[in-house]
């Protein structure tokens, strides 16, 4: 039972760290919603975006993103409103769009007009949706585990489900059967309570409801899709069950770079070492610096 669903209780694990500090832990005010932030290193500016129930520890701290990346560039992260150390409303209204408009107010805050913006999982729609709405702030996108989130798509229907079911305080069960993989078992009523239990000791149900049902939100047309001009890259684990998204994406998506990371699932993917490789070597591709640049060889 503990090997089927070892990555996930290895990713609660990780967001039992969340209370961890980095040397330049910052806070600013999001239009009245205190946001937490950290800056790491120096040079041209990557913005990094974590998933849905994470933060900035887990999803780019331990994997050692942030170590790999701030050797060379800027590194920005930030723990998006309902989530780790920033603050948690409860009404959907103050997500979906707003967690986009947190990331250009923080980039107006710390002085950047352009950025690498890189995001996973929720994080990666999130930049998805930015690059269609502020396509002049960022030098490149990168989506980890995400695809195309399409407009009055059925399957943005389980949303609600999985709202609901944090509304009821049952937890984010729904999410965990969508994200096991096709060639595993489903995870048992007993498994998911015990992921339940440990996701819940750092996390605002109540908030986590609101963010899920503001993320319907950030769906994207295909004429937007395909007007896209910001070099755009796919980072998907090959047995990940969002990848069909990210097959779509690239159907519509110009010049969109896919890289498939094999036998990753969604838990695992950015924390294997093509994600980072992979990610320096489209960053350094399009950095608009030398030292940037210079960055990409391994």
């Amino acid at each position: 039972m503990i090997r089927r669903i070892a990555p996930v209780l290895s990713l609660c694990a990780l967001l039992l760290t969340t209370a961890c500090t980095f040397a330049l832990d910052e806070f600013f005010d999001s239009n009245g919603v205190k946001i937490h932030y950290i800056v790491e290193g120096q040079g041209e500016p990557v913005v990094l975006i974590h998933g849905f129930t994470a933060s900035i520890q887990p999803q780019w701290g331990l994997p050692g993103i942030i170590k790999a990346l701030s050797k060379d560039y800027q590194v920005i992260a930030l723990d998006n409103r309902g989530h780790g150390r920033s603050d948690k409303p409860h009404d959907p209204k103050q997500y979906g769009a707003e967690m986009i408009n947190d990331v250009i107010r923080l980039m107006d805050h710390v002085k950047i007009q352009k950025a690498h913006i890189v995001g996973y999982s929720m994080g990666g729609f999130m930049t998805n949706y930015l690059i269609m709405t502020h396509p002049e702030r960022a030098i490149t996108a990168t989506l980890g585990g995400a695809g195309w989130s399409k407009p009055n798509d059925e399957r943005l229907d389980f949303m609600t489900e999985l709202a609901d079911s944090l509304d009821a305080g049952k937890g984010i069960g729904p999410l965990i059967v969508r994200l096991t993989p096709a060639n595993r078992p489903q995870p048992s009523e007993e498994q998911i309570d015990a992921i339940n239990q440990m996701l819940m000791l750092t996390n605002d149900a109540k908030a986590l409801a609101a963010c899920i049902r503001g993320m319907r939100g950030l769906a994207v047309t295909e004429e937007k899709l395909r007007a896209n001009k910001v070099p755009t890259l796919a980072l998907i684990g090959e047995i990940d069950p969002l990848k069909v998204g990210v097959d779509e994406l690239a159907e519509v998506m110009p010049g969109l770079k896919v890289e498939v990371i094999e036998g990753a699932d969604h838990m695992t993917a950015f924390v294997r070492p093509k994600f980072i490789n992979d990610l320096k070597d489209f960053l350094a591709s399009h950095s608009q610096t030398p030292a940037a640049a210079a960055a990409g060889g391994r």
